[in-house]
């Protein structure tokens, strides 16, 4: 295991989430985790495979990291938790137990491709948005605000209010998010199979922490987190556990140029605004 980090307080250890969260994160410290672990379905992250021997291993080893997240989060803090449809049941059902489960959120996109052709095919990622504190948690609803299309667009009118009055032109986010996935050729783009988009990361970072909050990504992967994080003025603490993941940080989250003789460069790209799915 090892940690670099950089005069901002952005902190990358290059470990086993597990044995990092054991041993090197203190108990109440961090204000937001997000979690977007392996889902066990076969994907292949560097040297390591995505397939556990059974479900109830990979439940397991999930439910270990679980608990060591819950006992850092402080007493007002949050966890957003990504997983697969097949594995979120185990999830949900553990986490209502020890956490308020506030949303239950579908992260839904288009494909270019062809899913299935003997099932429907999966077009959504489900996230649980969870808090210690039901009474006592950071949700700033203002800097989230999307368009309302009834108000801005139909310009209709509620004629139930005894003043009639127009609807409103903003609104918070339901539980149904659109962004596009990350392809290649556009703009953020990393080299890591699963990689999650800067906009969903900047409306969970701007709803639930402030200005110099402690995030923390327990599974590193494209340092997506880190990079918004920073970029909005949070400190971070990020794990991974693949070497060639943590060259992605070192460059994208610490701005290294060079890391153990090797120049530290982001992946060509032939950037076209155009390519959104």
């Amino acid at each position: 295991m090892t940690q670099v980090y950089d005069e901002a307080g952005n902190i990358i250890f290059h470990g086993d989430t597990v044995n990092v969260l054991k041993n090197h994160i203190a108990s109440e410290s961090v204000d937001i985790i997000f979690l977007d672990p392996p889902y066990n379905i076969g994907k292949k992250f560097g040297d390591f495979d995505d397939k556990w021997e059974s479900e109830a291993e990979y439940i397991n080893w999930s439910y270990q990291w679980l608990d060591e997240c819950i006992r850092v989060l402080k007493p007002n803090g949050t966890i957003y938790l990504m997983t697969s449809t097949q594995a979120m049941p185990y999830f949900d059902i553990y986490l209502r137990q020890k956490l308020t489960i506030l949303s239950r959120i579908v992260w839904h996109y288009d494909s270019s491709g062809v899913q299935a052709k003997k099932y429907f095919g999966s077009m959504y990622e489900p996230i649980l948005h969870c808090v210690k504190d039901k009474n006592n948690y950071i949700f700033n609803a203002e800097d989230i605000k999307i368009e309302a299309k009834t108000g801005s667009q139909r310009k209709l009118i509620d004629y139930r209010k005894s003043i009639p009055t127009p609807y409103n032109t903003e609104k918070v986010p339901g539980n149904v998010w659109y962004f596009p996935r990350v392809r290649y050729r556009m703009a953020e783009y990393e080299n890591h199979p699963t990689q999650k988009p800067e906009s969903l990361l900047e409306r969970i970072i701007l709803a639930s922490s402030n200005k110099d909050s402690l995030i923390l990504d327990p599974f590193a992967g494209s340092f997506t987190t880190a990079a918004v994080a920073k970029k909005f003025g949070r400190k971070t603490i990020s794990i991974e556990l693949q070497e060639e993941y943590v060259k992605i940080g070192l460059r994208r989250v610490l701005e290294w140029k060079e890391y153990l003789g090797e120049k530290l460069l982001a992946p060509e790209k032939n950037y076209d605004v155009n390519v959104q799915n």
